[in-house]
């Protein structure tokens, strides 16, 4: 039987250990997006630090190159249409009145734990055991749907490796009887950062950096 989850990115689970999971989310004007920065950033979708002390899409970095900051959630900012705050799920690349900032919202905690859904078959129930604790990379990790607001990344299974650099930690799966079938995309893989930069190994984007895509 398929499995019924579609595409939504990183979304936040649990924590690791016994902290009080309050999804690690961060803004009070810590973070956020330059004016200017026509990157569409989904809900969902991972985000970098940028030396400009901006946060960027992961297409703006070398592959394994720099740590990911954390997950977008959301943003706020002032609409130059008609002056008025705005919260969005997402940020749609336009629209913001360049007198305000764009205050982005960002799950930052390194132990933060998220449900991904693969892309493909995982084979069998002992094929994804196998996987646990191996690294991966997202699927379609920078695009989305603006109707949503969601991001379409998903888990690319052709990716598992133990590459220290890959974006991701497989811990597990979610226990979910619609979506339980080995043989087809679509498992609730548990994942955290695989290289968080508020990890004391965490490194920033530097620079003019490639778009090549992670």
């Amino acid at each position: 039987m398929a499995n019924s989850n579609g595409s939504f990115g990183l979304r936040p689970l649990s924590k690791l250990g016994s902290a009080t999971n309050s999804t690690g989310l961060s803004s009070y004007s810590m973070y956020e997006i330059a004016n200017g920065n026509t990157d569409k950033i989904y809900h969902g979708q991972p985000v970098i630090p940028l030396s400009t002390g901006f946060i960027g899409v992961t297409a703006n970095a070398a592959g394994g190159t720099v740590s990911l900051l954390g997950v977008f959630m959301g943003c706020k900012y002032v609409a130059s249409g008609t002056g008025k705050p705005t919260w969005s799920n997402y940020w749609p690349g336009s629209g913001a009145d360049s007198n305000h900032p764009i205050e982005a919202f960002v799950e930052d905690d390194p132990n933060q734990l998220y449900v991904i859904a693969t892309d493909a078959s995982w084979t069998s129930k002992a094929t994804a055991r196998a996987a646990v604790f191996a690294n991966v990379n997202l699927s379609t990790g920078v695009t989305g749907t603006d109707s949503s607001g969601l991001s379409l990344g998903r888990l690319a299974i052709s990716t598992i490796n133990t590459t220290a650099s890959l974006q991701l930690r497989i811990m597990g799966w979610v226990q979910d009887s619609a979506n339980e079938d080995f043989a087809a995309a679509g498992i609730g893989a548990v994942v955290r950062l695989n290289n968080s930069f508020n990890a004391p190994t965490g490194s920033i984007a530097a620079g003019t950096v490639a778009v090549t895509g992670v």
